[in-house]
């Protein structure tokens, strides 16, 4: 235990970062490798592997996603901003040369190989972009005459044309709801609320008719037919399961699931542990994102309030997306999660956020003088020093 009295980075760190984050995020990457033995070794027989090479390869990303994670929180607002801006252009090139020599997959190129590994771009410019978007609003509500506004939406628009390019209509979905909802704590009109919506709208019926992937997956979700073989056995491991599980390694319907440990090890985790197991991890996403929210309600300075909402938003709605698609309540995606699914790129990029959460949460004695100041005896809220 690290005492009150000691000084030092550590010691500092220690008494002002929100440890019951901490302790959400860590368990999540716990209960992740625990899945990764029961959801893995069936999917690394199939692919002709050893029954332990994707606990092992989840095993070796864990260490350098938690020092990601702990490394990010010590950093200070402004350097949480340049670091979002160096990941944002780094994502976003890397994503362009994704198009032209990246690995294809399932018909979509969405990696792209660097020094042996394989990466995700897309993983890494989403907690980036978060940041950013959070960074033009609040210029823009502190100064009015500088158009953060404009360039949030431009940058939103050149994310979201890399995006479906890929083809990744999911990762765009995503993407505009979290800048969706930063512009909506930034005050918006009821006339760019309708102007948005209608947009959505627009723009969902023109995936829905001119990407056959979208129409393909979305009328197999309203009618029933076609290749639903994965998800249907998502649902009936979930089924399986009952209250309590089957018993950890004693799950059937797993074995047979071709993405369990990705995008289905909810379903795995509920084979094998049951549904109040499951209701725990859900807890846990929950606990994040309202206590993220209750974080950006109490805070003072406009950036760190819209970027802890938006990426405690982002890790919410993947969430819902992850585990809606595995109870049969939303068409299938590709989505992994967030801090449990399997794969080296979801896992460190989530952990950036995490660390950029971590870092904008902590309680520093600058932020206190300046509240001290903002509410002295005599001044109403919101009125400033004279």
């Amino acid at each position: 235990m690290v005492s009150r009295v000691q000084r030092g980075p550590i010691a500092d760190w220690f008494w002002t970062i929100d440890r019951w984050l901490l302790a959400a995020f860590i368990a999540l990457m716990g209960i992740g490798f625990m899945l990764s033995f029961a959801a893995s070794p069936a999917v690394a027989d199939r692919l002709g592997y050893d029954s332990f090479h994707f606990v092992r390869r989840h095993a070796i990303f864990l260490a350098p996603s938690l020092a990601v994670m702990i490394g990010l929180s010590f950093c200070s607002p402004r350097m949480i901003r340049r670091l979002a801006v160096i990941i944002l252009v780094g994502s976003l090139m890397m994503m362009v040369a994704t198009l032209f020599i990246g690995t294809a997959n399932n018909g979509s190129r969405r990696w792209i190989v660097l020094a042996g590994f394989s990466l995700q771009p897309s993983e890494f410019l989403k907690p980036a972009f978060a940041v950013v978007c959070a960074w033009l609003f609040a210029e823009h509500h502190r100064y009015p005459e500088i158009p953060g506004n404009l360039f949030a939406g431009l940058l939103f628009i050149i994310s979201a044309v890399l995006l479906i390019a890929q083809p990744d209509f999911g990762q765009t979905v995503l993407l505009g709801i979290v800048w969706g909802g930063i512009f909506f704590m930034a005050g918006m009109s009821w006339i760019w609320i309708a102007g948005l919506a209608g947009a959505g709208v627009a723009g969902f019926l023109a995936a829905y008719a001119w990407l056959p992937h979208v129409t393909s997956r979305i009328d197999r979700f309203l009618t029933g037919e076609g290749d639903n073989l994965q998800v249907e056995l998502a649902a009936k491991a979930i089924q399986q399961g009952g209250l309590f599980g089957l018993g950890p390694g004693e799950g059937i319907v797993k074995r047979r699931l071709p993405d369990s440990h990705t995008d289905f090890v909810f379903s795995v985790a509920a084979e094998e542990f049951g549904i109040l197991f499951c209701m725990f991890i859900v807890a846990i996403f929950a606990f994040i994102v309202l206590r993220g929210l209750t974080h950006a309600y109490r805070e003072r300075d406009d950036f760190a309030r819209f970027a802890v909402a938006g990426l405690v938003l982002q890790i919410g709605m993947q969430s819902i997306i992850n585990i809606g698609v595995a109870l049969q309540l939303m068409p299938a995606k590709g989505m992994t999660l967030p801090l449990i699914s399997a794969g080296g790129s979801s896992m460190i990029a989530t952990c950036v956020g995490a660390g950029f959460i971590l870092a904008l949460t902590r309680h520093r004695p600058e932020k206190r003088a300046r509240q001290d100041h903002f509410f002295q005896p005599g001044r109403s809220r919101g009125v400033p020093a004279e």
